[in-house]
């Protein structure tokens, strides 16, 4: 007995040809994976460049400011004007100084060491030779005027770099009566008190101003007892 057993084509599975760009298992060609790859890595060699750049670029700009950098002397509190520098003023800072910049080298300190502040400095300042000139007080175009004042013709607060007024004060009936002495009756005179010292066994104190010479020249004809100290904002106190 002979059974015939016919095979039916599966007309459920699609059937594929050459040129169908797929394959069997639902994979895309080889080719087609390559240059999907090729794609994906060309953003990812540019942003490596771009990091490699950058890099470069820091190194090149820490190198810079590294050869620039020296060993300086600042302030290590806030000095005022006519102050005689010590060494606790003074500190050693590691800085960046353009080759213009004139900066005092920390080894240079016993040299600055004594001197007149010309100009009242903040902490943290760099100190230069023009700062502490032994010819800086009084300053270019300035002038140094002393008064000898009594309690109660100055604030009690008062001391150097404090941003005064002197001010004339006329005197009382039965005394020497002095004019203002000015031509065009200039009565207060602003000033920055550059030293306050209280001479022994004497009841005034000594307060010198720093202000410009035709001022100072003013308040030198003035007699003692007629000018006064008024304080201003801005006195760092």
């Amino acid at each position: 007995m002979t059974s015939n057993i016919t095979t039916q084509p599966d007309t459920d599975r699609p059937t594929r040809s050459d040129s169908d760009p797929w394959v069997a298992d639902g994979k895309k060609p080889a080719s087609r994976l390559r240059g999907t790859k090729r794609r994906r890595s060309i953003p990812h060699l540019l942003l490596g460049v771009l990091l490699v750049l950058a890099c470069a670029a820091a190194f090149l700009v820490v190198s810079l400011n590294s050869g620039n950098r020296v060993t300086a002397l600042a302030l290590a509190r806030p000095v005022a004007v006519g102050q005689v520098l010590a060494t606790q003023d003074l500190k050693q800072v590691n800085v960046a100084v353009d080759p213009g910049v004139s900066v005092v080298d920390a080894s240079q300190a016993a040299s600055v060491v004594g001197k007149t502040v010309s100009a009242s400095l903040p902490a943290g300042a760099l100190l230069t030779f023009d700062a502490v000139s032994g010819s800086g007080v009084p300053q270019a175009g300035q002038a140094i005027a002393a008064l000898s004042l009594k309690a109660g013709q100055f604030p009690v607060e008062v001391s150097p770099g404090s941003h005064v007024s002197v001010v004339f004060v006329p005197s009382q009936a039965g005394a020497a009566a002095a004019s203002p002495p000015t031509p065009d009756s200039t009565t207060v005179w602003p000033a920055v008190v550059t030293s306050v010292t209280s001479p022994p066994n004497q009841q005034i104190t000594v307060v010198s101003v720093q202000l410009s010479p035709a001022a100072a020249r003013q308040i030198a004809a003035v007699p003692a007892g007629q000018l006064s100290i008024v304080m201003l904002p801005g006195s760092g106190q």
